[in-house]
Formats: structure tokens, C-alpha cells, sequence
């Protein structure tokens, strides 16, 4: 039973993650259009959480509740195997920790993308605000984020989440509002407005 319980916590805890960790993923595998497959699993996010925290619970409480001694005089020290033993259990708690944390660091994993902007003329610049479907975490912002930058004259990219858009500032004489909204879709988010702000 415990060794269901362990693995029944790490399923939960890698399904809560496996949306923000899709885009991760297809970033380092080069197929980013595939990066909003698991942003369905969102809503459910907090749910399975909860169930991670409670699964887990209970296999501590497993571990380390008191065993009634029985008197035998057979021998029973024997070590438990390593994966019935609390080191297992520790290490399968803290990848869960670590799991359901991603969101909050995975910023980490997208390479720098500042580089050198050279503006001849300021009426050159223009903003446009894209409303982007899809977005569930500050993964996704991230995923958008880099793939827009990769085009030539991006000056600055904000994607949010939160309020589910990308204001994008970029020079119009080097790329143009068709290159950024094909470049937000290749992520597998999908643009479904845009406006000049």
C-alpha cells in the first residue's frame, strides 16, 4: 500500500506540473508548437495539489507511526528494501516539491534573448497589444516570450498570462504585426485580437 501511495503522489504532483512544464519541454526538443497541449490540466491544477500534499501526507504518516510491538521471538531486522525505506520517500517528496514549484522558476531554462537595438527613427516604433488564448502560467509568458524576440526588431515583449495578451514594442521598418502573431502561434498559443496601443 505504501508504495502505491508513493507512486500515486508523484503521478499527482507531475500531472499539477506537466502544463507548465510542456513549454520547457518543447523549447529544448525545437517543437514549440506543441507547447499549449496540456494547458487543459489548469484549472485543475489546485486539485491535484491538494491531492499531492494529502497522498503524501498520509505515506509519512505511514512511515512514521509508532508499529505495535508484538512479542515473537523470531527475527525480523531485516532492512526494508529502497523503495519502502524514508529515504525514497524523501526523495520522492522533495521531486514532488519540486514539480509543483516550476511555474515559480522555470524562467530559468530560456536563454537570455536580450541583444543590441539600434532605432534610426522613434516614428518607426509602434506597440501592439495581442490577445493570446491558451497562456496558464509564467511559463507560457516565457515560451511566448522567446519566440517573439528571435525576430528582428523587437524592441520589447511582455506577455502576461494573467490578463491573457503580449504587448509587443518593435520597430515596424524591420518586422511587421503578421511575423509576431506568426511567431506567437508557432508556440501553439493562438492570437485571437491584436491592437494598436
Amino acid at each position: 500500500m505504501k508504495n502505491k501511495l508513493i507512486v500515486t503522489g508523484l503521478l499527482t504532483a507531475l500531472t499539477a506540473s506537466l502544463c507548465c512544464i510542456t513549454p520547457v519541454l518543447t523549447l529544448i526538443a525545437g517543437t514549440s508548437g506543441i507547447a499549449s497541449t496540456f494547458s487543459w490540466i489548469e484549472p485543475f491544477r489546485p486539485y491535484l495539489i491538494g491531492l499531492t500534499i494529502l497522498v503524501l501526507g498520509f505515506a509519512w504518516y505511514q512511515k512514521l507511526k509508532p508499529r505495535k510491538e508484538i512479542d515473537c521471538e523470531c527475527e525480523t531486522d531485516e532492512k526494508p528494501k529502497f523503495i519502502q525505506s524514508k529515504t525514497f520517500l524523501g526523495i520522492v517528496t522533495a521531486f514532488a516539491i519540486i514539480m509543483m514549484a516550476f511555474p515559480y522558476y522555470s524562467g530559468i531554462f530560456y536563454p537570455n534573448t536580450e541583444k543590441q537595438i539600434v532605432i534610426v527613427d522613434k516614428s518607426d516604433l509602434k506597440t501592439t497589444e495581442f490577445k493570446i488564448s491558451g497562456m496558464t502560467c509564467s511559463s507560457c509568458e516565457e515560451h511566448v516570450n522567446h519566440e517573439v524576440n528571435k525576430l528582428n526588431g523587437i524592441i520589447n515583449s511582455k506577455a502576461s498570462y494573467e490578463n491573457g495578451n503580449a504587448i509587443i514594442e518593435f520597430d515596424r521598418t524591420k518586422s511587421n504585426e503578421t511575423e509576431i502573431e506568426k511567431a506567437i502561434n508557432s508556440t501553439g498559443y493562438k492570437v485571437t485580437d491584436k491592437k494598436d496601443n
